[in-house]
């Protein structure tokens, strides 16, 4: 349904009986044509959608109203195309991507995901010396632990860049942070708790992009050490 195109936006129409999920608000300008208007760029369209309560992922209603002036701006979709893709597409490893909106914690993006969590693994960038980092592979549910990890890399010290550090080794941003398409190809280390899976997930180099694959398949692309190198997230302090 549809507003008028006329100089005010149109009146708001009341919220449906027994919709009491929030609306998602998305902005159109290519579906509005120059008809009514001197230029197509004088409207723009505010869409507004009431997921179902017993299915979120279904739109239930719908209103979509035309009104003056350009569109706002807001955050783009996440990029069709990322280094990570790119990367994993040239290794020759069977693999999908999965995209979902921006999850807000690990449990959330497993549920997205439609993985167990501990298949949902971490990219954490470590530093070992100057100018020097590794890869670790962490499943959701674990830490790594420093002693296991010291002791399998063979230093008495480590310790985690900051953010502008971190992208600055890697070329993502923290968050999006990946080994495939990585700006260095710095040694990766996989948890041996993953060992034998049939299906992880891993980031794909933007938020809300993710890689899945097998376990193997992944420790192969990435020619990847796999190591005990963590611990239960509510195991003791190493």
């Amino acid at each position: 349904m549809r507003g008028c195109h006329a100089g005010g936006a149109a009146a708001a129409r009341p919220r449906p009986r027994g919709l009491d999920a929030a609306p998602s608000i998305a902005f159109r300008t290519d579906s509005v044509s120059g008809a009514t208007a001197p230029h197509a760029a004088d409207l723009h369209e505010v869409v507004v959608r009431w997921p179902s309560r017993g299915d979120p992922a279904r739109v239930r209603y719908a209103v979509a109203v035309s009104v003056p002036g350009p569109a706002p701006s807001v955050p783009g979709p996440e990029p069709a195309d990322t280094p990570a893709i790119r990367a994993i597409a040239g290794s020759g490893v069977p693999f999908s991507v999965i995209r979902t909106a921006r999850p807000h914690g690990p449990e959330e993006s497993a549920r997205l995901q439609g993985i167990e969590l501990g298949s949902l693994l971490r990219t954490i960038v470590v530093r070992r010396g100057a100018d020097d980092y590794v890869f670790v592979l962490v499943p959701a549910g674990r830490r790594f632990d420093w002693p296991k990890l010291r002791a399998h890399l063979g230093v008495t010290r480590l310790s985690l860049p900051d953010q502008e550090e971190a992208k600055a080794a890697t070329g993502y941003e923290r968050g999006a942070i990946t080994p495939f398409g990585a700006s260095h190809a710095w040694p990766v280390v996989a948890d041996a708790s993953i060992a034998g899976l049939p299906r992880v997930a891993i980031g794909g180099g933007a938020h809300g992009v993710n890689l899945h694959l097998a376990a193997a398949d992944l420790v192969v692309a990435l020619a990847a050490e796999v190591a005990d190198v963590t611990v239960a997230e509510d195991g003791p302090a190493g």
